[in-house]
């Protein structure tokens, strides 16, 4: 009986990063492993661990604990047991998702013989500095952009021919992020725990408190906004890691200064991130320099909220393909709380395009990794 073609058999895929608590990669990471099983693939992560690694596994993933995450020349003492294990579990792809992963990966795999090696693919997530640390993201045998501006940033600073690139957005699951995402029992919870935000027209800024995420630039313009209206009330959604939790003290103290205790509320970390997106008025991005995709700008709009967003980085791309009349100038508050509040009462025909979706992302990452394998000498 002639083997299966690699273009239509069940394969065998290997994904790593350093860790798998809660972020953009991670959650993407995870979902695209559940969708492999169901599509009848074997799914495999590599990561040092973490909260999500439950739900991983639970969705049919068989996860490897492996210290694939210290950004340290230790690092390397990983390179032989990573060779044995892929040796081991011979894999059809392997595909490499942070820059100390794919040191270890691709220092294992180049050293395998290569008729009987899997592929190596790597996803781009962020605009990384250019340095030799990060060029190893580069060696790859395709690389994936996650938006156009990541693609250009590879093109201006590495030596890769653009056929080695492929573009796909990272795609948002419409089963979580949909418009009615907000119950009435979860609402009514919520205005228990904080009744400053009934009756309000809420504002969200969403994300892990950090200093380039915006959120100082975000009481800026709520000082600003609650001037023009002072219905508005702000919600911040997300914490800061545990070294950083002066940062919060921080912003606490700042929201004090501006006198908006009474407009603004910072609610701390929660995994109920669409209600909100499907309570809120305005789902705000205001990061202070270019990112590379914002996967809240899309999440927000598949909820049926309006975004306003700096003209800058993959945010921007996303709001152009969406939802163009919010976008901003950069870093002028005055501006933005002068488009939030122009758009509070305006309605807002919202369609996002289906390679904004989950589903498109699995089938080109899938298609990319199907082209790889029949390419194999």
């Amino acid at each position: 009986m002639p083997e299966s073609s690699p273009t239509d058999r069940p394969l065998r895929i290997v994904q790593v990063l350093p860790a798998l608590n809660e972020g953009g990669v991670e959650r993407g990471t995870v979902e695209m492993a559940r969708e492999l099983v169901l599509l009848g693939h074997e799914s495999i992560v590599i990561s040092s661990g973490g909260r999500m690694v439950e739900r991983l596994q639970r969705e049919g993933t068989r996860h490897i604990e492996m210290p694939v995450h210290r950004k340290s020349l230790l690092s390397l003492r990983q390179v032989k047991p990573m060779r044995k294990l892929l040796a081991e579990l011979r894999p059809d792809i392997v595909h490499v998702r942070s820059r100390i992963p794919a040191w270890i990966v691709w220092l294992a795999w180049r050293s395998m013989p290569p008729q009987s090696r899997p592929r190596l693919v790597s996803t781009f997530h962020g605009l990384y500095s250019v340095n030799q640390y990060s060029a190893i993201m580069a060696k790859a045998e395709h690389l994936i952009a996650i938006s156009d501006c990541v693609n250009q940033y590879i093109l201006d600073h590495y030596k890769v021919p653009p056929g080695k690139i492929t573009r796909i957005f990272r795609g948002l699951d419409p089963g979580a992020f949909h418009r009615d995402a907000c119950t009435p029992e979860w609402k009514s919870q919520l205005f228990r725990h904080y009744p400053e935000l009934k009756d309000k027209r809420l504002i969200l800024m969403p994300g892990r408190l950090s200093r380039w995420k915006g959120q100082e630039a975000f009481l800026d313009m709520m000082a600003k906004l609650v001037q023009i209206r002072p219905d508005c009330h702000g919600l911040v959604v997300g914490d800061a890691e545990p070294s950083k939790q002066h940062y919060l003290q921080e912003l606490r103290d700042q929201c004090r200064q501006k006198g908006l205790d009474q407009h603004v509320t910072f609610v701390g970390h929660r995994s109920d991130i669409p209600a909100f997106y499907a309570l809120a008025d305005i789902t705000c991005h205001m990061s202070n320099k270019a990112e590379p995709f914002g996967r809240t700008v899309p999440e927000a709009l598949a909820c049926g909220c309006k975004v306003v967003a700096f003209n800058r980085g993959g945010a921007s791309e996303s709001l152009q393909h969406c939802f163009p009349e919010g976008l901003v100038e950069p870093d002028n508050t005055l501006a933005f709380a002068q488009k939030v509040a122009e758009l509070l009462d305006q309605p807002a025909q919202i369609q996002l395009p289906a390679e904004f979706f989950l589903e498109h992302q699995v089938n080109a990452t899938l298609a990319v990794y199907r082209r790889l394998l029949a390419s194999r000498p």
